[in-house]
């Protein structure tokens, strides 16, 4: 007697269920994350997350710098190192981590360095110097740098392309609520409590949402793990910034991220001091007003890729630069009117230039937009800390002038990219892989 195996009295049907059934398998592995779909909602709520705690990290020393004035005796400019020499930190190891990424994968890069920078923010809390400080400021930079390059590739590889624009859009929405929360968290503890408790507290929180974040976010389905070979590596580098449209790109980072954070580092000092004198804890609510940056990042980003990143770009420049010029009035209202223009521009304008990075680049995505980000956090550390020294010289006025300069570099290098042919982006088919 025969034996028969399970199945085999159904016969042809049977066997032709198993290449269906591995067909099927092989759909949904290659199949992309569109918008409306369960998929897409859980992995922007872990992107959301991750852009939120890395940001509060970053930012959260903003409101105090000139609480690190008073009580460590530096200048503007001494104090700013708190953010500068993280910005810095992370757009030099960027290049490693995400290139490390390519190599151990997207998702462990980016946990690992979410963990090991919310610990080194508690840690900061209980530092006994400013020179200790900035230690832990600056290594707390090298644990953010797994993340934001890495995200951005996750987003080119795994998104439907017609969803690239919202999704990178919601990310960066995040990035800038965890600004918020992170500046307004230490900025009221300061006032009621220590600014030692404010940073731990966002320390705790930034825990809580690395574990969101491990949950929700999706295992990748279209990365190719590659060796690491520095040949590659280099080769990869050196092919982007042979691309003039990326080069642009990462001047943009460069020098728009250096008018923002000049904004944002020396605002505080001018709003404590008469004739507004206003509190710490009334300072971190006025810079809620980068709330507006979450609405336009998704906003914009998303607009953008059906419009043409091309023909949105350099007006949210121009709209940078007359917000930058509003705050120079006395009037609190229009003060306040420019940060918030000059905000939602920024956001809008930063969402449109990753995904254009991310589309433009055809191979090697977490390398091109760890080059971006390089330049973008670079800008937020030269530019930055050059801002304090206007300040010192110049006060609010010198801030404005020197952004002045730098924004009719910045648009007329965005004008540029409006006369220049749109890229062609791949097919569907190919993904952004």
């Amino acid at each position: 007697m025969t034996e028969m195996r399970p199945g085999a009295a159904n016969g042809p049907a049977a066997s032709a269920s198993v290449p269906q059934a591995a067909q099927a398998a092989l759909d949904d592995l290659e199949r992309f994350i569109e918008r409306g779909t369960r998929e897409f909602t859980r992995t922007n709520v872990a992107l959301f997350a991750a852009g939120f705690t890395t940001f509060a990290l970053i930012y959260c020393v903003q409101p105090i710098m000139p609480v690190f004035s008073q009580e460590f005796g530096v200048s503007a400019a001494e104090a700013s190192l708190s953010l500068s020499l993280t910005t810095q930190s992370l757009a030099f190891c960027m290049l490693i981590a995400s290139s490390l990424s390519e190599t151990w994968g997207r998702k462990p890069v980016m946990v690992a360095s979410l963990f090991a920078s919310s610990v080194l923010m508690i840690a900061s809390s209980f530092a006994p110097s400013w020179e200790s400080f900035l230690v832990l400021r600056a290594l707390a930079g090298v644990a953010f740098s797994g993340l934001p390059a890495t995200a951005m590739a996750y987003v080119g590889e795994e998104m439907h392309i017609r969803s690239i624009g919202l999704a990178m859009g919601l990310y960066i929405g995040g990035t800038g609520l965890g600004a918020l929360g992170g500046r307004f968290i230490v900025g009221f503890m300061t006032d009621f409590l220590s600014w030692r408790v404010g940073l731990c507290t966002v320390g705790i929180l930034a825990l809580a949402s690395s574990v969101v974040f491990v949950l929700y976010l999706p295992p990748s389905r279209h990365f190719r793990r590659r060796a690491l070979s520095p040949t590659v590596l280099l080769g990869g580098f050196a092919a982007h910034l042979r691309d003039p449209i990326q080069l642009i790109l990462f001047a943009e980072g460069f020098l728009l991220l250096g008018v923002f954070v000049s904004t944002y580092n020396y605002i505080g000092y001018r709003l404590l001091a008469p004739p507004y004198g206003f509190s710490q804890t009334v300072v971190a609510l006025i810079f809620g007003i980068s709330l507006v940056g979450i609405v336009s990042a998704a906003w914009i980003g998303d607009f953008a890729a059906r419009l043409g990143r091309h023909r949105v770009f350099w007006a949210l420049v121009t709209m940078i630069f007359a917000g930058i010029l509003a705050t120079l009035a006395e009037t609190l209202w229009l003060v306040l009117a420019g940060v918030t223009l000059l905000t939602f521009a920024f956001y809008g304008a930063h969402s449109v230039a990753s995904s254009w990075v991310g589309v433009q680049a055809r191979h090697a995505k977490a390398q091109a937009s760890s080059l971006y980000l390089f330049s973008y956090y670079t800008g937020s550390s030269l530019l930055g800390s050059l801002g304090g020294v206007a300040w010192e010289h110049g006060r609010w006025p010198g801030v404005v002038a020197q952004s002045s300069v730098i924004l009719v570099i910045a648009l007329g290098l965005a004008i540029l990219l409006a006369l220049r042919p749109p890229v062609r982006p791949a097919p569907v088919s190919e993904g952004l892989s």
